[in-house]
């Protein structure tokens, strides 16, 4: 189901779907960073699944993050940038929240 609720948001194999909460999201991302998406950010690795179908064997899945997998190594990597906590709007919550169908945790 998680790749599913990815591409429904628009993050589809031929791209990211005009008017959706993809290019939402994109735009947004690439504002905050001053006219880019960055490489690992939110767009670009739901972009990666959305075309790909591997958030599950990424680690992103219906039951949380799985432990040992990229999403935990994200995870991780984001918590100690941000003193232990992994913020509202980052690349791990944002991933995991549209992948169980949610609307990712804006900024």
């Amino acid at each position: 189901m998680s790749d599913q609720n990815v591409r429904n948001a628009g993050f589809t194999p031929s791209g990211i779907t005009g008017g959706s909460l993809a290019s939402s999201l994109m735009s947004q991302e690439a504002r905050s960073s001053g006219g880019g998406v960055p490489s690992g950010g939110p767009t670009s690795t739901l972009q990666e699944m959305g075309a790909r179908g591997t958030t599950h064997s990424s680690g992103y899945t219906s039951s949380g993050i799985s432990g040992g997998s990229r999403a935990s190594s994200t995870m991780s990597g984001e918590a100690t940038a941000h003193g232990g906590g992994v913020p509202r709007g980052g690349t791990t919550s944002t991933v995991q929240s549209i992948s169980m169908g949610g609307k990712g945790g804006r900024r």
